[in-house]
């Protein structure tokens, strides 16, 4: 059932077990803390697509598809310094762009841009009618995506892909680890989780992290029922820390290494070390999780029309069979496989 927000704060938080079952509008986004049934389940994964992974081949399955598409931002910023924009540039550019989306009041943005396109209509200049029309196709795409189809945060899929690893307590790294979202749905899951997240961002750390919403609530398990319980990102066990992936000094030591769109910003020439860097920091039998956006016709068409958003970094999207033969080659074992609504996602085990 579907619910304009219009929660109390007689609670712990805006949410309780009293909720579960039921989805709310945000005027940032969607609360999604429905349970799929056995029946409806496959309508948020699909799974284990690939019997043997030694038998694909990149001759069979091909590359995965370089957006080409670039941010005005890194444009402007290239001619200016003659020179291609660096990585670390490159993410903070990119991480204020796409955090300005996710704290907009879409309803009110909505409404704004659609009352800005009738009146520079009226203007009969082109030049404003054409930003007028980007501007309102923009927004209502990004309302599309996040708040009515919630493929960004995608709590049900990611539940899916996250559930039924048996573990204790776990120890959980998130490398690029940007707002935080996934690695607090695990944490979630699995209660008792040590998190911590790393990126060489402080923007992420301080605005990205530090600003999401207190009030969002996470479907987690109630260690001392096994039932499921509503858990918040201050009931969550995190340290956030800002360093280079390539300067972290743990030993083999995590339960869990997480990345979230993170192997699909580096050519093929690095994607092996990424790879490693999810190996490296594993203990015996630990899990490495990774996703990346999905090459379908309606990512390629959301990175053209938000690439003033998104597009300051190297970008592929990619199939999980691309995904997985990335980390097949570099010596995992894939555990499960699958993708959701806009994200593949593998679980896989060092061999």
């Amino acid at each position: 059932m579907l619910h304009e927000e219009t929660i109390g704060t007689t609670r712990t938080g805006p949410y309780s077990e009293e909720d579960i079952g039921s989805t709310h509008l945000h005027h940032q986004y969607r609360v999604d803390l429905r349970i799929p049934t056995l029946k409806e389940y496959s309508q948020f994964i699909t799974l284990n697509t690939v019997r043997d992974w030694s038998q694909l081949s990149w001759t069979k399955i091909g590359k995965p598809y370089q957006v080409e598409a670039s941010a005005k931002e890194r444009s402007e910023w290239e001619n200016e310094h003659h020179r291609d924009m660096d990585p670390h540039t490159s993410w903070t550019y990119f991480n204020k762009a796409f955090h300005e989306w996710f704290v907009k009041d879409v309803p009110k943005e909505m409404t704004q841009s659609k009352k800005q396109f009738l009146n520079n209509l009226r203007s009969f200049s082109p030049p404003e009618v054409k930003h007028a029309i980007g501007d309102l196709i923009r927004i209502h795409l990004w309302n599309y995506v996040h708040r009515i189809q919630d493929g960004i945060w995608d709590p049900r899929g990611k539940r899916a892909l996250f559930e039924g690893l048996h573990l204790n307590k776990p120890r959980v790294l998130f490398l690029g680890a940007a707002e935080g979202y996934e690695a607090m749905q695990f944490g979630a899951m699995y209660p008792g989780a040590e998190i911590i997240m790393v990126d060489y961002d402080e923007y992420c750390k301080s605005t990205r992290f530090a600003e999401f919403p207190d009030r969002y609530p996470f479907l987690g398990e109630n260690p001392q029922t096994g039932q499921t319980k509503v858990v918040y990102k201050n009931d969550l066990n995190i340290e956030y820390q800002i360093a280079d992936i390539r300067d972290l000094d743990y030993g083999a030591e995590f339960d869990v290494v997480m990345s979230v769109g993170l192997l699909e910003h580096f050519p093929d020439e690095h994607k092996y070390e990424v790879c490693d860097w999810h190996r490296k920091f594993l203990k015996p039998g630990g899990y490495a999780i990774l996703t990346t956006p999905r090459n379908q016709l309606r990512s390629r068409l959301y990175y053209r029309v938000m690439a003033d958003v998104m597009n300051h970094t190297y970008r592929e999207l990619m199939t999980v069979e691309q995904m997985g033969l990335y980390l097949y080659e570099s010596g995992f074992d894939i555990k499960r496989h699958g993708y959701i609504k806009v994200h593949n996602g593998i679980i896989c085990q060092p061999r």
